[in-house]
């Protein structure tokens, strides 16, 4: 009897020591949970710990415990602190990846000594960036009447692009044919048939100033051009690029070849190359997309070519647009019995991707 007394107790006793120490260990892990957690100061005085996500375009997520996945504007947030490495993404360019500690409002604390202003920050812990693609569209159109008159045009249009942190590559292309027909000889005679193309590269030697090789074909049987050939190169600068607007603007020489269909003949020429490049959405999935080059010759300046498009396009889907394009040609020497303007307009439905 006194023997099962003293196993009882020796058991007893063993279960007390085993549970003191399942409560020391549930307590420190909870302290070294918390000691260990980020932690997020606000402009009001309230803090907030747990896990600090990304920041982009200034707005953190933060994972915390009690109230879940949390998105904050910086400018809500007086410091915070992460006893875990984040990468800081700097204005700079440079790329810090650091525990932070709090500091003053609108600062926080990295290695000895070193404060890093917010707004110097641009992101932390930012997302993979997605692999460059090509992205573009194209469209087409198609008019015809009949009756009084009979006529029938198409159009195409298309445009393709790639951006990299150190390249882009644009190639676009369009092309008309228009034809109407004699009442009296019900012979049908074209009123357009011409079509262009254009490729184009730029290097960025920094964020906004590049260098770019460029390539033109047209040609417009109206117009008695058999054909014009331009290869441009010089430099540029993005002034503008964002998902809103970009605008730019560039100078450079230009090797021209002209050949018409008639007895005007032939010319190559070496021109200066000047021109801009500017698009803007307008809101209510509006879009107004406008460029314009000149080329005035080296010889004579009154001697030159211009072309311009500006085109107006309003989307109704996420992929799908309708748009109106003109497209503006002026050529001081045109083939003879020609005039120097030349303006057309395309209305057309579009596809992008």
């Amino acid at each position: 009897m006194s023997a099962k007394i003293c196993f009882m107790k020796i058991g007893a006793k063993g279960i007390m020591v085993y549970w003191h120490r399942v409560v020391l260990f549930l307590c420190l892990a909870t302290f070294c949970s918390v000691a260990g957690a980020d932690s997020i100061v606000f402009v009001n005085g309230d803090r907030l710990t747990g896990t600090i996500g990304q920041l982009v375009d200034g707005k953190l997520t933060f994972e915390s415990e009690l109230a879940g996945t949390l998105t904050i504007n910086i400018a809500n947030i007086a410091t915070f602190s992460s006893d875990e490495a984040i990468d800081l993404h700097l204005e700079d360019g440079s790329i810090l990846s650091e525990q932070v500690a709090a500091s003053e409002p609108n600062h926080i604390a990295v290695g000895p000594g070193q404060r890093i202003e917010f707004r110097r920050i641009v992101s932390i812990n930012p997302p993979p960036k997605a692999k460059p693609k090509w992205t573009g569209d194209i469209s087409a159109g198609y008019t015809s009447t009949a009756g009084n008159t009979s006529t029938d045009a198409i159009n195409f249009s298309g445009s393709m692009k790639k951006r990299t942190e150190k390249d882009r590559k644009t190639i676009s292309g369009d092309f008309a044919r228009g034809r109407q027909e004699n009442p009296s000889t019900g012979k049908k005679t074209k009123t357009e048939d011409w079509w262009r193309t254009k490729a184009k590269y730029d290097y960025f030697f920094t964020k906004k100033m590049y260098g770019y090789l460029d390539g033109r074909y047209e040609t417009d049987d109206i117009a008695q051009l058999d054909r014009r050939v331009i290869l441009g190169t010089g430099a540029g600068y993005q002034w503008i690029e964002s998902e809103a607007m970009n605008f730019s603007t560039e100078a450079g020489l230009a090797y021209m070849l002209e050949k018409y269909g008639n007895s005007t003949g032939s010319s190559d020429e070496i021109s200066v190359q000047l021109g801009y490049n500017f698009d803007k959405k307008l809101g209510n999935g509006i879009e107004f997309i406008h460029d314009l080059t000149y080329y005035p010759s080296t010889k004579d300046f009154a001697d030159y070519y211009l072309t311009s498009t500006a085109e107006l396009r309003a989307n109704f889907s996420k992929t799908m647009f309708t748009n109106l394009k003109a497209i503006l040609n002026y050529d001081a020497t045109p083939a003879q019995g020609q005039h120097s303007t030349d303006t057309k307009y395309i209305w057309g439905i579009g596809w992008s991707f």
